[in-house]
């Protein structure tokens, strides 16, 4: 099987971007420190009214291996301490053209 791609926006509220960046920050170092993981990039909207503000795009090896992370106690503690911490809605999609 081929690497996954995951797409994971987020909903941040006006005036929270810096919050937001600063989280991303965080929880990217524990993601790229996991197994599995490949890459990740940051998109933010270039329309204002955008309802996604930033998308993560990342790639990993395997679903398995995101899940995996996803489900760690050591991720579980890192959204314990972190605060305001905006909605996102992470889905797991496979290439399928180019």
């Amino acid at each position: 099987m081929s690497n996954v791609i995951v797409i994971n926006p987020f909903e941040v509220p006006a005036g929270q971007e810096d919050k937001a960046l600063e989280l991303w920050d965080k929880f990217a170092g524990y993601f790229r420190a996991q197994p599995g993981y490949i890459s990740s990039k940051l998109h933010r909207a270039v329309s204002p009214d955008a309802r996604f503000h930033l998308i993560t795009l990342s790639e990993w090896e395997s679903a398995e291996h995101f899940q995996a992370a996803l489900t760690s106690d050591e991720l579980k503690k890192l959204i314990e301490s972190s605060t305001d911490v905006p909605p996102s809605y992470p889905g797991v999609y496979e290439v399928i053209r180019t």
